[in-house]
């Protein structure tokens, strides 16, 4: 494939606590990667990059927390959608999403490739409050897209899958500072800041010191906590970190912002 060429197109629909959903596409296959937001908003966050459900042929689902999987058996239901998750996640969530038919029932192994029409499809496990959680890799000959949030921390296996991709969507959950002194009681900041809960702002921009390489373009910051962060914040701090390290923000690549409410642009790998 030639450098100028368009391997596959993203989009961020949602990216937040109160929830998420990835939108990709290929020349042969268009996928969501969780639905947590209801079947409604997504259709409507689909509309503003110009796609409908209808289109989509599955979901992946990374775990069951509700931010994740609150549409996932509505949109399977009415659009007759395949998803795909690992034996432990289905457990889990199979008594929150509703009859699903066994046929659009599938099996994704954490730490293998699953290929998807053009897309090779890579899972890896993360550190997490959940069943079994994994996020994915998504690969097109030479160009690749990793999407990592909800994890405590990233180990040095972790960083050997996700290094060198063409674009991330890391966490940036929150300020270390707003949540010690925000409004949330104890034991939940306690699981936010422990190694099942989520990557601080910091934490998110030295995990992308390390993984960063010579292919990455674009890094767009997810996750983040309405109540302990700001977009303002969370995006000068991995600026501000990159540099530091005399990485190339701004020529090399880009730091983009997500949100909870509205997608990205249909971008393209």
């Amino acid at each position: 494939m030639a450098e100028g060429n368009t391997a596959f197109k993203i989009s961020i629909l949602a990216s937040g606590s109160s929830g998420n959903s990835l939108y990709i596409e290929s020349d042969k296959k268009r996928l969501l990667v969780d639905a947590g937001l209801s079947g409604k908003k997504i259709t409507s966050l689909m509309a503003q990059i110009g796609r409908t459900p209808d289109q989509l042929d599955g979901i992946l689902v990374t775990h069951e927390h509700r931010d994740h999987i609150h549409g996932v058996g509505v949109l399977a239901r009415k659009y007759h959608l395949d998803i795909y998750a690992n034996e432990k996640t289905w457990e889990a969530m199979a008594p929150m999403i509703g009859n699903v038919p066994i046929e659009q029932k599938h099996l994704f192994q954490m730490g293998k490739v699953q290929t998807f029409g053009d897309l090779d499809i890579e899972s890896f496990g993360v550190s997490h409050d959940a069943a079994s959680p994994q996020f994915y890799r998504f690969h097109k000959e030479n160009r690749s897209f990793v999407m990592l949030t909800d994890t405590g921390y990233c180990s040095d296996h972790m960083r050997g899958i996700i290094e060198n991709a063409d674009g991330y969507l890391m966490e940036s959950n929150h300020d270390l500072e707003m949540l010690r002194m925000g409004p949330y009681p104890w034991n939940l900041k306690q699981r936010i800041l422990g190694d099942r809960g989520h990557l601080s702002n910091e934490d998110g921009a030295l995990v992308m010191t390390d993984v960063i390489g010579d292919r990455t373009k674009r890094i767009y910051l997810g996750h983040l906590s309405k109540e302990n962060n700001m977009k303002e914040l969370a995006h000068l701090t991995m600026e501000n970190i990159l540099k530091e390290k005399d990485l190339g923000v701004g020529y090399d690549f880009n730091v983009y912002d997500t949100d909870p409410d509205a997608a990205t642009e249909l971008f393209s790998i």
